[in-house]
């Protein structure tokens, strides 16, 4: 059964926060913008025209000052900004996890089933899905695909 949540105002939400634990940091240049952070993960939220919060950076983990971009590659996560890409660990995923659950209590968002199995990124690229859009015969040889063929080496003529 669906558990009604309440959303709250920003006010209540920014009070929420730094009660929590959270440090919250106004955003230079703006009005009713301000920038999360704890664990090592940061956000940004701003309040909406009546007087309402979202979401305007979702969470990531800081890599030096910027906040990085989950992405799903298959068999691994990486962290991502623009200038470099990291392998997610399991501490950095649990720290992303923590935070946007404590993010959804204090902005009164729903707390969604497959999000709390554990975190959810932003992208995913799969290689096994790569270029499966264009017809077989113009699909490269995948290694599982070639993967147990003898390989003939041919013998150069003198």
């Amino acid at each position: 059964m669906a558990k009604a949540t309440e959303a709250r105002t920003y006010d209540e939400a920014l009070n929420w926060l730094r009660d929590n634990g959270f440090d919250v940091t106004e955003a230079p240049g703006t009005n009713g913008r301000v920038f999360l952070r704890k664990y090592n993960v940061s956000a940004a939220i701003e309040r909406t025209p009546d007087g309402g919060v979202k979401i305007f950076a979702y969470p990531g983990y800081l890599i030096g000052s910027e906040i990085s971009k989950l992405i799903n590659r298959g068999y691994q996560q990486f962290l991502k900004t623009s200038k470099t890409e990291i392998p997610a660990t399991a501490d950095h995923l649990k720290a992303i996890q923590n935070f946007s659950e404590e993010l959804k209590v204090a902005l009164g968002l729903p707390s969604l089933y497959n999000e709390s199995l554990g975190t959810v990124s932003e992208s995913y690229h799969y290689d096994r899905i790569k270029d499966r859009d264009k017809p077989a015969v113009e699909r490269p040889r995948r290694p599982w695909e070639t993967a147990g063929r003898k390989v003939v080496a041919k013998k150069a003529r003198a």
